[in-house]
């Protein structure tokens, strides 16, 4: 049975609808920077979404190969994620997605090292031909956060994001987003096979306390 990160770490992954703190354990990705409207057609979002998956992919199939990680188990690639944010925008402006900046990223297990990531990224450039310079191996540690399960589309984002604010308020905390801890998603949907009303959207953000 393949280990999965949903399944074994359901307190990052599955919170309840209502408001949670959370301390995060410090953790490696597979991340591609941009900006920009994520759902322009073919644009920079989309194709850091391929490069994401064609490396996540090569490390997972790895065993196959003759190339072999040390500590390698088999395992289901951990959903997409992304940080979020708006130079001069506090929280996050979704009628504004062009301004949007962006880091995609897909966790990996902590078997991966920088050399088993920079293998990934050459073969899967190569057997894909596709361009994959833009992943980098990102580490971060996001320690104290409050998050939720948002259920629904993500323009009706701001409603679930108020109750955590509340919640913050009633529970002797603040936000701490800065241009180090950003507003983090991890998408539980497949957005292209379920519908809007239905997708699960886990809401992240870093906080203190007061």
């Amino acid at each position: 049975m393949a280990f999965d990160f949903k399944k074994e770490y359901k307190e990052f992954y599955m919170p309840k609808n209502k408001p949670q703190i959370v301390n995060v354990p410090k953790m490696n990705y597979i991340a591609v920077r941009g900006k920009g409207n994520p759902n322009e057609e073919g644009g920079a979002y989309q194709q850091a979404i391929s490069v994401l998956y064609a490396v996540a992919y090569t490390l997972k199939m790895s065993y196959k190969t003759e190339y072999k990680i040390e500590g390698f188990f088999e395992y289901v690639v951990p959903p997409l994620e992304g940080f979020w944010w708006q130079d001069h925008v506090k929280g996050v402006d979704y009628s504004n997605k062009d301004t949007f900046h962006w880091i995609s990223v897909i966790r990996l297990p902590d078997f991966v090292t920088k050399k088993d990531f920079d293998w990934a990224v050459q073969t899967a450039a190569k057997k894909k031909k596709l361009d994959c310079s833009s992943a980098e191996f990102l580490t971060v540690d996001e320690g104290l956060c409050v998050q939720i399960m948002h259920l629904g589309a993500f323009d009706e984002e701001p409603a679930t994001v108020a109750l955590m604010d509340n919640y913050l308020q009633e529970n002797g905390y603040v936000n701490d987003i800065n241009e180090n801890r950003l507003h983090h998603e991890i998408y539980m949907s497949d957005a292209r096979k379920v519908a809007p009303e239905k997708w699960k959207t886990v809401i992240r953000h870093p906080i203190k306390h007061i």
